[in-house]
């Protein structure tokens, strides 16, 4: 069973099919992509774990999880506890993991590199609180992902506004409020995946922003190798290590959100024991052939996990992910020549005439662009002309 129907599932349905797998989608919108490619679908909320339970215990079935859909991966987890299913670790370290409030606190009590951050519900309470912090600060949601709700602020002037934003994105009505920390390079957001609690396969990724974009917090393109030192990966590989052996997680994909800050501390910031959106993992696979997607499905039920292991990258790779930097009516994509021969894939999913929105989240993505370079400095050049890549409305 997975839960949510987003087209970033369509690679994890074929996976299962590949491997003779009867693939069920739940969610409240049956409208959305994934579900044309499932067995069959199944109405039902992916937040209201008593609902999936009483589905999955009525379909009988052998596995369960949330991939690429933040809001799922508790459920999912909790369906693994009440029915003996295989399981990505302890239902109560998966909900550590994805409340924001909670993960800081966990990273704190054991000694890992944290930003000070509290989380509040109430406005009154935060606004009490705001002189322990130093500015610049982050307001999020504590349960959301895609950058949805996200704001940086850097006085009070603005931070009613950002707190009842991230609230209005929040599935609990709770906000996280943390100092910012500014960072050298570029942050990382890609995929691992450990086996029997030991990380087998780690990845990082250079995370990179429009700046001019509705939401400049919301990831717009990725490239692979990361800008980390093989010194910083390392530590970083050790502290993510450190922290699934300390929530005994088991066998799980992971999205794994890391930086180094200014102050030469490695961050920790995000852990999900689920597949990142934006393709990341399709994005390993292309970078160096170590399929975790179909990883991922064989341990959800339960299956021998085979081929997960640390490779080199073939070559410099980057994903571009295509938005609209406003609201308007989709015309054409425009890609640079000095792009085009590096293009491998590219995944439009708008057509002319179609109704496209600024990029404040994820979810406003309109497409994908999947390139291969030879070298650094290709790479960086690429980089250098993301911007001159047009949506035009």
């Amino acid at each position: 069973m997975l839960l949510g129907g987003l087209r970033y599932l369509i690679p994890v349905i074929q996976a299962a099919h590949d491997q003779g797998y009867y693939v069920i989608t739940c969610d409240y919108l049956p409208d959305n992509i994934a579900h044309r490619y499932s067995d069959e679908y199944c109405n039902v909320s992916i937040i209201d774990k008593e609902s999936v339970l009483a589905v999955a215990k009525v379909k009988e079935i052998d596995g369960i999880m949330s991939f690429a859909v933040d809001p799922g991966v508790v459920t999912a987890a909790y369906v693994q506890e009440k029915l003996g299913l295989p399981q990505a670790g302890p239902y109560e370290s998966v909900c550590i993991l994805q409340n924001k409030d909670r993960f800081r606190s966990f990273l704190g009590a054991h000694g890992f590199n944290v930003p000070k951050a509290s989380g509040y519900s109430e406005y009154s309470h935060a606004k009490e609180d705001l002189g322990s912090f130093k500015f610049p600060v982050i307001v999020k949601p504590t349960d959301s992902a895609g950058s949805k709700g996200v704001s940086r602020v850097d006085s009070e002037d603005g931070f009613r506004q950002a707190f009842e934003y991230a609230k209005s994105h929040s599935i609990s009505g709770r906000v996280i409020v943390e100092e910012f920390i500014e960072k050298q390079g570029c942050s990382s957001d890609s995929d691992c995946f450990s086996v029997d609690g030991k990380l087998m396969f780690v990845s990082f990724s250079a995370q990179r922003f429009d700046e001019n974009a509705p939401n400049p917090y919301t990831p717009s393109a990725y490239n692979w190798p990361s800008t980390f030192s093989p010194e910083q990966e390392t530590e970083l590989t050790s502290e993510l290590q450190r922290l699934l052996t300390l929530l005994d997680m088991k066998t799980s994909i992971y999205n794994v959100e890391t930086r180094i800050g200014t102050d030469g501390k490695a961050y920790i910031m995000e852990v999900s024991p689920r597949g990142g959106g934006n393709r990341l993992a399709e994005m390993v696979r292309y970078a160096t052939g170590v399929d975790l997607i179909t990883a991922a499905v064989k341990a959800a039920v339960g299956d021998c996990v085979e081929g997960v292991e640390q490779k080199p990258y073939d070559g410099h790779w980057a994903e571009i992910i295509l938005h609209s930097k406003a609201d308007g009516t989709f015309d054409r994509l425009e890609i640079p020549d000095d792009m085009k021969p590096f293009v491998v894939e590219k995944d439009l999913w708008v057509n002319t005439g179609d109704r496209v929105y600024g990029f404040s989240g994820a979810n406003n993505a309109v497409g994908t662009l999947v390139l291969k370079l030879q070298s650094m400095e290709q790479l960086m050049n690429m980089v250098n002309i993301i911007n001159c890549l047009s949506v035009i409305i």
